[in-house]
């Protein structure tokens, strides 16, 4: 076997594999005994299989799974030995890569392009400045904050009388033009539906007041102009919504308006944990709390968003920019265009920038991270994302175990791992930097965001 290099530039660089008969030769002749041994044929004992029969059957086909190992072995030692630093994945060298016969040839060539990632350097010191924003704990965001608990917590009540808001539940039937219900029109016993997500305001107005056993004649088209909700009001299929009238009557069995939470002891545990919280002042504290961890994490982010920039500005990186470019659309085959690679290459190119730095400031730093701060990480991630489905009271052992089912798993590992790595970049990076402390309020600090 024989491998070259040669480099184009700092960049780039084409690496050639040549593979003789005798590299391929005993590794080909052994899974073709192999195949004859395990070979089963009308006319043959097992294992009898004529050897040249053997390999007219399956030759070829072993030949190239053969040499593809070999040159997947070779080129992937190579790079190693040399260590050289990658970027994406070898791919072959339009220009020097030759058709292969394989009927014929018993030697072979193959030549891959490949982009290196360039040295980089990074020095951080106090003269590098970053903006760090602390947001302002205002009366309006607690005030949202506590609405959230209420509505959270708080339930439908029955009531006499429909209001603008109310949610009614009854049977609906078709219409002909002269107001009569078509017997073989769309009827349905049991739907609902909102007054609130009405959009026609005569009928709203023609509702409101309305009690159990009224009825209600009205343009379900006008009322709701999204073939989604009359598709789920009616039962129906959305494509056969098109065809249908318009005129429906409703006739209602049930008014039911949403009101919310009671602030008592009940909602307390329910909200907080049983007996955690016993009175209106320790659930103003406690909404406290939670909105200044709120912010804080609200201000970390924005931190690490403002980190990435600044880095990607102050160490210059160049990069193999073409290579990249055919490299995404290999990777993506059909699923992208090259006007679409061109348009999003920018993002890309920012991405990559950013894992290489981090990539380098944990080689130079010998950034670790223990088992104990995995599954810590583990933990907090598995308890956010309870939270998002309003589960804020998850006991400990739940989340424990929760936590080390998504470490089992390779792919979530992987992102844990990821995640915590460039927390632990970007605290190194604060420790090292000069915080531009701006204390701001949350309406500005939403702001920035429309800046970018």
């Amino acid at each position: 076997m024989n491998i070259t290099r040669e480099n184009i530039d700092p960049l780039n660089t084409t690496i050639k594999i040549g593979i003789q008969k005798k590299d391929y030769e005993t590794r080909v002749e052994e899974v073709l005994k192999d195949y004859r041994k395990k070979a089963r044929l009308d006319g043959f004992r097992p294992g009898k299989v004529p050897s040249g029969l053997i390999r007219k059957m399956y030759g070829k086909a072993v030949l190239i799974e053969e040499v593809n190992k070999i040159l997947s072995e070779s080129l992937s030692s190579y790079i190693t030995k040399e260590k050289l630093s990658i970027l994406g994945e070898p791919l072959p060298n339009e220009q020097e890569q030759q058709p292969i016969d394989w009927d014929h040839q018993e030697e072979f060539e193959f030549a891959f392009d490949l982009g290196l990632a360039p040295p980089i350097e990074i020095n951080l010191s106090t003269r590098d400045k970053i903006p760090y924003y602390t947001i302002s704990i205002d009366k309006k965001i607690k005030e949202s904050y506590k609405e959230e608990y209420l509505r959270k917590l708080g339930s439908f009540k029955s009531v006499e009388q429909a209001g603008e808001e109310d949610l009614l539940k009854g049977g609906i039937n078709q219409l002909d033009m002269n107001g009569e219900i078509v017997e073989t029109g769309v009827s349905v016993e049991e739907t609902s539906f909102s007054l609130g997500a009405v959009k026609d305001n005569e009928m709203v107005k023609k509702c409101k007041g309305k009690q159990v056993n009224d009825t209600i004649d009205f343009d379900i088209k006008k009322a709701f102009p999204n073939d989604t909700e009359i598709s789920s009001i009616l039962k129906i299929d959305k494509d056969q919504v098109s065809s249908i009238g318009p005129n429906f009557r409703f006739n209602i069995k049930e008014i039911s308006r949403f009101e919310k939470a009671d602030m008592n002891q009940d909602f307390y545990d329910k909200a907080f944990g049983k007996g955690n919280v016993t009175s209106e002042k320790e659930f103003e504290q406690k909404i406290e709390e939670e909105v200044a961890a709120q912010l804080a994490s609200e201000s970390e982010f924005r931190f690490a968003i403002d980190v990435k920039e600044k880095m990607i500005k102050k160490v210059k990186i160049d990069l193999p920019s073409t290579f990249l470019k055919r490299w995404l659309k290999a990777v993506n085959k059909d699923n992208v265009t090259e006007e679409q690679i061109e348009q999003d290459f920018e993002h890309f190119e920012n991405d990559l920038k950013w894992q290489l730095i981090k990539d380098q400031i944990i080689k130079d730093n010998e950034i670790k991270i223990s088992d104990e701060e995995i599954r810590d990480h583990a933990k907090k991630y598995a308890k956010m994302q309870f939270q998002q489905y309003g589960m804020a009271n998850i006991p400990d052992e739940y989340l424990t175990n929760y936590a080390k089912e998504m470490l089992g798993r390779e792919e979530d590992a992987k992102k844990l791992y990821g995640r915590k790595y460039e927390e632990k970049v970007i605290e190194f990076i604060k420790e090292q930097v000069k915080l531009d402390q701006k204390k701001i309020s949350s309406d500005e600090f939403n702001k920035l965001y429309d800046q970018k």
